[in-house]
């Protein structure tokens, strides 16, 4: 019994290599102290995740987590929802999921819909024993296809007392079906599944495994427009960061397989806990929110479309984003009960 392998518990936290310089792609705020922090997930993933705390702020405090987009890191589009919300007076966390960014995991850019799940209730783990947080007053916030991830989690977490999903995308749909679902059916999805399992043996016999590229660069002339929307925030200044996938070369390419065999919001009618889902009027994901919130019950339940914007203006366009809102949404729906 003095094998770690038969008596491990929970999993030591792996010493990660963390910047220490403000390295986001938002301006640091002087209304808020910042450090980073580290805490382990339930599979033994150390993550990596940059705290913002309210200053001259004493106290049990309501907390939340921030997460996406999809392929982004915590310097992105997360830290900045995670720094105006600590500027509202809470103490919040933007981490990085398992597998990328400054977090741990082998190999690398890899997603699961599972392990990704977890890694919002491991850090709901982390909040809940610090002794600056009220743990019966944590949220969690995920953006882009991180909204579906957070309501997921809501749904098996009955400690995450208000979810805010920004921007969402369902990315068990969009990756069996298609957008609009213009790829829903059988025929399609086998026709996917055999290409990336012929990618799997490759990989398995090169050794490495193929990356699918992150958001295309050259942009086409012929893009839609949501994908110049991307490439205006991946590939410039604006939202371009080194360990971002969506900056560089992406996922690797299989990375989503679990996505088509797995389905998101099957028991979302039980969610009990408080959902408010922000999209934008313009958004080509729009209907990904939309159809979330139809299978959500109770009077506890938001669906709040913000006129005129598009998809990526709910990164990091602060005219756009309704962060009193969204602030207001928590405050109300994380009552102090200790």
């Amino acid at each position: 019994m003095d094998n770690l392998n038969t008596n491990q518990s929970v999993a030591p936290v792996e010493r990660l290599t963390l910047s220490q310089e403000w390295d986001k792609v938002f301006p640091k705020s002087d209304k808020v102290d910042h450090r980073k922090v580290t805490f382990v997930n339930r599979y033994g993933i150390t993550i990596a995740a940059d705290l913002y705390k309210p200053k001259n702020v004493e106290g049990s405090l309501s907390a939340i987590a921030v997460s996406g987009p999809f392929g982004a890191v915590k310097e992105q589009s997360s830290g900045l929802y995670a720094q105006q919300l600590a500027e509202r007076g809470f103490l919040t966390v933007a981490f990085d999921p398992s597998f990328t960014g400054e977090s741990g995991g082998q190999p690398r850019r890899v997603a699961s819909p599972d392990i990704n799940t977890e890694d919002f209730s491991a850090a709901v783990d982390f909040l809940s024993v610090q002794p600056d947080v009220n743990p019966d007053r944590i949220g969690i916030l995920g953006i882009c296809g991180w909204g579906g991830i957070a309501i997921q989690a809501a749904v098996n977490d009955p400690r995450i007392k208000a979810t805010v999903a920004s921007t969402m995308y369902d990315m068990t749909r969009v990756t069996a079906n298609g957008y609009y679902d213009g790829d829903d059916s059988a025929e399609k999805r086998n026709a996917n599944r055999r290409a990336l399992a012929a990618r799997r043996t490759e990989d398995y016999r090169n050794g490495r495994y193929e990356r699918a590229g992150g958001v295309v660069d050259p942009l086409p002339e012929d893009a839609p427009q949501f994908v110049k929307d991307y490439h205006a925030y991946y590939k410039t200044p604006r939202g371009f960061h080194p360990r971002s996938g969506n900056s560089t070369d992406g996922w690797n390419a299989t990375s989503c397989l679990p996505f088509m065999n797995f389905r998101f919001f099957e028991y979302a009618g039980e969610l009990e806990s408080a959902v408010m889902i922000v999209h934008g009027s313009e958004a080509h994901s729009r209907y990904f929110g939309e159809d979330a919130f139809r299978l959500l019950k109770g009077d506890n339940k938001e669906l709040l479309i913000v006129d005129g914007a598009s998809h990526c203006d709910l990164y990091d366009n602060l005219e756009k984003i309704p962060m009193d809102r969204i602030a207001g949404f928590f405050t109300s729906n994380m009552p102090q009960v200790r």
